[in-house]
């Protein structure tokens, strides 16, 4: 399976920060999309395998600080897209001519 070789490809050829490897290069690598790749990091991070990232690239994170590093940078992924749901929330009042709306299928858009 694609995921178990990404962790080991990880492990073995870019282990620690110093190592990282663009997505572009794994893409060729496994021969896959870039939203495949990013789902395969998803899959290995919720399995709890470090899969780690920075400016640089992926890579199997060495030492605490570089999982640690990660997730700060996730959260502020996680900060700016909340932000951005508020904005696109307080412009729904320029959408607002009294009409009945439906809720969007398997989400909140209130």
């Amino acid at each position: 399976m694609k995921k178990e070789q990404l962790a080991e490809h990880l492990h073995k050829y870019h282990h620690g920060a110093e190592n990282a490897v663009i997505s572009k290069t794994l893409e060729l690598v496994f021969r896959i999309s870039g939203k495949e790749l990013r789902d395969l990091v998803n899959a290995l991070r919720r399995d709890g395998i470090p899969i780690a990232s920075d400016q640089s690239g992926y890579f199997y994170a060495k030492t605490e600080a570089e999982v640690r590093l990660t997730i700060r940078h996730m959260r502020n992924r996680i900060s700016g897209i909340s932000a951005a749901i508020t904005g696109l929330r307080r412009s729904l009042a320029a959408f607002d001519d009294t009409q009945m709306r439906l809720p969007l299928e398997g989400g909140d858009d209130s």
